[in-house]
């Protein structure tokens, strides 16, 4: 039985994207496979292209590349591409899951709510009103 650590598991290019951290039309745009081994992940980490360099040393911190996106209900776990538009979230939840759910706000809060969060979820923001 192979293991996570085999040269024969295959990532596909979104996959070989969130170990590099880097956007996916970047691993693309500097041609990256449709597929690569874990082995060949792991060198381009350890030994990076001068592109994936730069990228690295022109990262700032402030924004990340990747979120994950984990159901405060079920736990089910998505990764994905922070979109400018997302608030700071109290609460990630499925969209099939009632907002009812999840604890009550705080007194003095009030309760908003975002669709569209990845593929499946809604973003919850408690905030206090002013």
């Amino acid at each position: 039985m192979a293991n996570n650590n085999s040269p024969r598991v295959s990532l596909n290019r979104r996959q070989v994207a969130q170990a590099l951290n880097i956007p996916p039309e970047m691993a693309a745009r500097n041609g990256i496979p449709s597929r690569l081994s874990a082995a060949e992940v792991a060198a381009l980490d350890t030994n990076p292209p001068a592109w994936l360099a730069q990228s690295r040393a022109n990262a700032t911190g402030k924004r990340p590349v990747w979120v994950d996106l984990r159901c405060y209900l079920c736990d089910f776990l998505e990764v994905a591409r922070p979109k400018k538009w997302w608030p700071e979230f109290t609460y990630v939840i499925c969209d099939f899951h009632e907002t009812s759910e999840l604890p009550e706000p705080e007194p003095g809060s009030r309760r908003s709510q975002y669709d569209g969060v990845g593929s499946r979820f809604i973003g919850i923001v408690d905030s206090q009103d002013q």
